[in-house]
């Protein structure tokens, strides 16, 4: 038996618990309708990018998650004002009175978060300088700041390194520059765009991200007056303007958790509807839900997805977009472990990013993990030297463990792994969750979930 929750609590927790740790009774299907907001990869960004502006800023389906909390808290900390709109969901951003803020301040805001990174270019334009504390966010392979860091020297700015993190100065101002990404980074690639469209001159940045977030970021800053080209073959041309004023924007939903809904009723033999999920971003995930076997019937307001039957093996690899998205194969491989036959996922974007599935096989699934990858003839994706393949034989009849979540995607992965197999499962650790995704336990128990916070 389930009780709602208390949706003012950030991490969606019960009376009587702190939400981080739940006794999870699996075994039954999900099934129901949830509604996904705008996309955690962007809501944040164009919150960010509010800072460029003189005027306010309005951003519209912006999601209750923790990572949005840690931006309005830093942005409030350098003197942006942050109020809730009229409708649920809409932040008021007004930024005409941004001044420094202390080191101690940034880094007491910024907690696990790398957003702080992203502030650097708006900072510099508006203030001259910038801070970085010590970054976090999940534990998923290295993920360096070099990127940016080298993108933002290009621009003019001054980097030093102090013990308690980086503190870069632009004496000269920002002026454009020439971009090679040696990967497309969306991280760098959203650090040369809010920074190059008040740089003076032209930026021209090669190897570029082009997720559909990036995309959406570009609309914002068109928005705001910026000048932006995208090119053939990932290169984005940026003409630098002295002003910038603010946008009203409505987010792009959220695919990653449009896609992480989609596993759910893939393994746990389900049917969920996603509200506000649009077929266009989704095209790459939609192909793979078709050939493991699972069934979606795309609507005008959102993507039902349920099992079409028994699910069959497939071959994932892993890439930036248009490709596979590395936050989908997480959530997926729980529904492979009940496919039949051997299923292989290649990660070709992040290493040690496997690490969840030790969890799964304590549960009884039959997964390899392969730390040099495989040599396969048939690959599409370049090979990568840091990436790993997982290799996943089933259907395997998944039982109760004691879990503890190690990441965001791999935390949701663990609770639908959890809700797939029989008995009752602790999770710990779930609070990491409300990082991304909204009212988390509120969509849980809407979709017939039957779990208890314990601790």
């Amino acid at each position: 038996m389930t009780t709602l929750l208390n949706d003012t609590m950030p991490a969606g927790g019960r009376k009587g618990g702190t939400g981080e740790t739940l006794a999870i009774r699996g075994g039954r299907p999900l099934s129901g309708r949830v509604e996904v907001k705008g996309a955690k990869n962007l809501v944040t960004k164009a919150m960010v990018a509010s800072l460029l502006g003189d005027t306010a800023s309005i951003l519209h389906d912006v999601p209750v998650i923790s990572d949005v909390a840690v931006v309005r808290s830093l942005l409030e900390v350098h003197g942006v004002r942050v109020d809730d709109g009229h409708d649920q969901g809409t932040l008021v951003l007004d930024p005409r009175d941004v001044e420094s803020a202390h080191m101690e301040e940034i880094d007491a805001h910024a907690g696990a978060s790398r957003i702080p990174i992203l502030f650097c270019g708006p900072l510099l334009h508006r203030l001259g300088e910038a801070f970085i504390p010590d970054l976090g966010g999940c534990r998923i392979g290295d993920r360096p700041i070099d990127f940016h860091l080298d993108a933002l020297r290009k621009f003019g700015a001054v980097v030093e390194k102090l013990p308690s993190g980086i503190r870069l100065s632009a004496p000269r101002g920002l002026h454009g520059a020439n971009i090679t990404l040696p990967y497309p980074s969306v991280g760098a690639t959203e650090q040369v765009l809010l920074t190059a469209v008040r740089a003076r001159g032209v930026t021209e940045l090669k190897g570029a991200a082009i997720e559909p977030e990036i995309m959406d970021l570009i609309a914002v800053l068109q928005k705001m007056g910026a000048i932006i080209s995208y090119e053939p073959n990932r290169v984005l041309l940026i003409e630098g303007v002295d002003k910038l004023s603010g946008y009203e924007h409505r987010a792009i939903f959220d695919r990653n958790e449009a896609a992480s809904w989609a596993s759910a009723a893939l393994a746990t033999g389900g049917e969920i509807f996603v509200g506000g999920a649009k077929q266009q971003e989704m095209l790459t995930f939609l192909n793979v839900v078709r050939k493991v076997g699972g069934d979606f019937d795309i609507r005008e307001d959102g993507i039902l997805f349920r099992r079409g039957g028994d699910l069959r093996a497939v071959t994932v690899e892993t890439d930036v977009h248009p490709g596979f998205m590395t936050d989908w194969q997480q959530p997926l491989i729980v529904a492979l472990t009940q496919a039949t036959g051997e299923s292989i996922v290649h990660e070709t974007v992040y290493e040690n990013r496997f690490g969840f599935t030790d969890a799964l096989v304590k549960m009884g699934a039959d997964i390899t993990v392969h730390p040099q990858g495989l040599q396969d003839g048939l690959r599409r994706v370049p090979r990568r030297s840091l990436e790993q393949a997982a290799i996943i034989t089933g259907p395997t009849k998944l039982t109760a463990a004691d879990i503890t979540v190690p990441d965001l995607r791999g935390g949701y992965s663990h609770v639908i792994a959890a809700l797939t197999a029989r008995g009752e499962s602790t999770v710990r650790n779930v609070g990491i969750i409300s990082r991304g995704y909204e009212k988390f336990f509120d969509k849980l128990d809407s979709l017939g979930a039957d779990f208890d916070i314990v601790g």
